[in-house]
């Protein structure tokens, strides 16, 4: 192995640790829904509006992020974000109602929009594009084990010591990679591509010009729609997985985080893994392989999670086994789509592609998922309650209203392997694009090209 080779997995080995720690403070609020719901009596829709707190912001905001990324030094944009997300997580437990903690997830969601874009930005310029989905599922893998760690550290944390403890921990180990990940490599735009980057125009694109470059590609449009499906579902599986699991399977705090955790954390990690070797080997025979691949895994996720919903109160191995196949399985959309944003947009461009898919992702499905399904919960939860003549809403319909809103994950994989499908259809024509352009006559030298 080279020096450059070592280099490039250190730094993608400190940016997969960002992205664990991206993840481990996510997920601490969906472990600690429970006792914050029951200490400031919320109901199921403002425990989702709790997440769109975030997710929104961490959506609108990203869009910049990702410009900056596009210009700027990104080990200091992620180092800043780092310090900032880190220090609101603490902030998190030291609120003292609804209102001024979703006051610090908007916060919290600033911080870590800066995370992403220059991360892949990042792994684009350090990997080439035969070796960049297994790259990019080595760097996913924070999200399942950050998910993991999040849900399973803070449950613990939160039975022992009270929720507010939970935050406070989270904060530690942000704070201390903030030095680490400033000294990282970076590479200059387009280090990793074989072609060099045609020049579109002699002055650097203004952000709409560029914005609108991206959004012509047919392709992206389609991936930015399967995103919002794909995070409606995981968000609301991040945000009411270990509630439902407390109240429809009646178990207590350690033990819903603790299942919590492994049906939506560790399963992810051999998703991931075989998803990024599977893209990358079918992308090798077929140009829109990567998408078939994750269409594929889409529909399997949809059955999985319906035939674990159906599951009744109690037959928690049962459910367990089923959930946890369909959440390994729904992993493997993260390497293969965000591969494929990166072949088939140019190098100096890619932070900004990423943060307009993350917008759609979080703007139109992780925010309001996660409302969605409060929402549903509340109202099955009362249509339960007035078919049984109560008058109260006690834990027994807040469960029945839980269980039925959490059947919206099967339908909407269902959605995601059709639009899957239809991006499928797009890939040969619009890579065929980019590498013409690359490839012309007149374009000029990747390092010109980024000065």
């Amino acid at each position: 192995m080279n020096h450059s080779q070592e280099k490039a997995r250190y730094t993608l080995f400190i940016l997969f640790a960002i992205n664990l720690l991206n993840f481990y403070d996510r997920y601490i609020p969906g472990a600690l829904a429970e006792p914050i719901r029951k200490e400031w009596g919320l109901t199921d829709s403002q425990l989702g509006w709790l997440a769109t707190a975030f997710t929104l912001l961490y959506a609108v905001v990203g869009v910049p992020l990702g410009r900056w990324s596009d210009r700027g030094k990104r080990s200091q944009i992620l180092a800043w974000g780092v310090a900032l997300w880190s220090l609101l997580t603490a902030a998190s437990g030291m609120a003292w109602n609804y209102g001024s903690m979703f006051a610090v997830r908007l916060g919290v969601g600033v911080g870590e929009a800066a995370c992403a874009p220059a991360s892949n930005s990042l792994i684009g310029d350090l990997y080439p594009a035969a070796q960049r989905a297994r790259a990019l599922a080595f760097f996913m893998l924070g999200l399942p084990l950050g998910g993991f760690l999040g849900t399973y550290v803070s449950g613990h944390i939160a039975a022992a010591y009270g929720w507010r403890m939970a935050f406070y921990v989270g904060c530690i180990p942000g704070l201390l990679l903030t030095i680490p990940v400033m000294r990282l490599l970076d590479p200059p735009r387009g280090a990793a591509e074989i072609l060099p980057l045609a020049a579109q125009s002699n002055k650097p694109s203004s952000f709409w010009a560029s914005c609108w470059k991206i959004l012509r590609i047919p392709c992206i449009r389609w991936i930015a729609l399967t995103g919002a499906l794909y995070n409606a579902n995981m968000y609301t599986l991040a945000a009411f997985l270990p509630a439902y699991l407390h109240r429809y399977h009646t178990l207590d705090q350690k033990q819903s985080t603790t299942i919590a955790a492994i049906l939506f954390g560790a399963s992810g990690v051999l998703g991931l893994l075989l998803g990024g070797w599977a893209a990358d080997r079918v992308a090798a025979v077929r140009a829109n392989g990567r998408l078939l691949v994750a269409a594929v895994s889409a529909l399997l996720m949809a059955l999985g999670t319906y035939f674990a919903l159906n599951q009744k109160p109690g037959q928690t191995i049962l459910f367990m086994f089923i959930m946890t196949a369909g959440c390994t399985v729904g992993y493997v959309y993260y390497a293969s789509v965000y591969a494929t944003i990166q072949d088939l947009v140019p190098p100096n461009l890619r932070g900004t592609a990423m943060a307009l898919y993350f917008f759609a992702m979080y703007a139109l499905g992780g925010s309001f998922g996660t409302v969605l399904a409060g929402r549903l919960s509340d109202h099955f939860a009362k249509q339960a309650m007035a078919a049984a003549g109560a008058s109260a809403l006690n834990e027994h319909f807040k469960a029945v209203g839980l269980h039925s809103a959490m059947y919206m994950i099967p339908v909407c994989s269902a959605l995601l392997t059709v639009f899957l499908l239809f991006a499928a259809r797009t890939v040969p024509k619009d890579g065929s694009q980019l590498q013409a352009r690359m490839s012309s006559p007149g374009s000029q030298p990747l390092a010109e090209a980024n000065n």
